[in-house]
């Protein structure tokens, strides 16, 4: 019999992990942002350039709004296109007004876009700004200077841009493989917590329902012992193949043990689980494996009910699998949940 499912969790959410990095990103380009332009506040005033001075004030007026949403909520205020439309407002005027002094604030707030703006947005404003000062400097600089001007905040923006793209690469890259099982190509369990809590809250919320079929190859350990671990990671391999073949888009298939698998099944009432559930049987069972392994498997079956957390959800599936075990293997269990007393069932056979 395979081991018991270990339903202590600890937050090691990848995707949380990187939102936790980039609203730390977030976080210090505003907060040194603000270091740098309040000064500028009180430099304009004082040589009688009020209309940057109000811009200026507005600018961090917006910084401090964003970090303190930040702070206090946890939500990234504006998306940085406030940001966005503050930096290139204010350059582009104390280029005018400044001439250099106003213009050397363009090279930071190119890079401070890619930091906080999508690629594309990125992209797209960062050509309307550089546009814009290449405008400016046409007019403002002699000729000479308004070629280095342009070239030098080209360069800057294709820099940042690639830069930005390789880590979105490698960021994305990362996250599959943080949560994704390098044999099988399931989700993990770092994926487990999040999936089964949104499901729980779709419940709570809404009235929508959701299953979840565990299911778990039968005998594993004799495919191990007697033909190698490599022929058991090919089984393994086929088996996510099949069961995979049988769901849906919007389903979620996740390897959670060595040879266990767990199925959540969004928008699905326990006898369409059910059901389901023998196909997943069936398709293990139908045909014989690489080197003509013949492999069968359990699985147990229950829907979400309000009231109960996603371990409790995920108990009930696994006492089901287990009866399913003790039955005698290659069949379906199903148990019920209670409103009342979330995660007692009982269970029904399904031979």
């Amino acid at each position: 019999m395979a081991k018991r499912l270990t339903l202590r969790y600890t937050n090691t959410n990848p995707t949380e992990a990187i939102l936790g990095f980039q609203r730390q990103i977030v976080y210090h380009v505003h907060f040194w942002t603000l270091v740098a332009v309040a000064p500028l506040v009180l430099v304009q005033w004082s040589e009688h350039h009020l209309l940057l001075s109000v811009l200026l004030a507005i600018f961090c007026l917006n910084l401090v709004a964003v970090i303190l949403y930040l702070r206090l909520r946890g939500r990234y205020l504006f998306k940085g296109r406030f940001f966005a439309l503050f930096a290139i407002a204010c350059t582009v005027y104390s280029t005018v007004i400044n001439g250099h002094n106003g213009l050397f604030w363009g090279y930071p707030a190119i890079a401070a876009m890619f930091f906080l703006l999508s690629l594309r947005e990125a992209l797209v404003l960062n050509a309307i700004f550089i546009a814009v000062l290449a405008g400016v400097s046409f007019h403002r600089f002699p000729t000479p200077e308004f070629w280095r001007i342009t070239c030098s905040l080209s360069l800057t923006a294709t820099f940042v841009a690639v830069f930005a793209w390789l880590v979105g690469r490698m960021q994305s890259e990362l996250t599959d493989l943080a949560t994704t099982d390098p044999l099988t190509g399931c989700l993990n369990r770092s994926q487990m917590a999040e999936v089964l809590n949104r499901q729980i809250q779709l419940r709570e919320r809404y009235e929508r329902v959701a299953s979840v079929i565990l299911v778990d190859l039968d005998h594993f350990k004799t495919i191990n012992d007697r033909w190698g671990h490599a022929a058991g990671d090919e089984v393994l391999c086929e088996a996510a193949t099949r069961l995979r073949r049988r769901l849906r888009d919007t389903d979620f298939l996740f390897r959670i043990g060595g040879e266990e698998f767990m199925v959540v099944l969004p928008e699905t009432r326990q006898k369409a689980a059910e059901e389901l559930a023998r196909q997943l049987l069936d398709t293990i069972s139908v045909a014989p494996f690489s080197k003509d392994i013949q492999i069968t498997a359990s699985a147990g079956v229950t829907e979400v009910v309000k009231g109960e957390t996603w371990s409790t959800w995920l108990n009930r599936a696994d006492q089901a699998l287990y009866t399913a075990k003790d039955a005698g293997r290659n069949r379906v269990m199903i148990m019920r949940g209670s409103e009342l007393e979330a995660g007692q069932g009982t269970p029904v056979p399904n031979p």
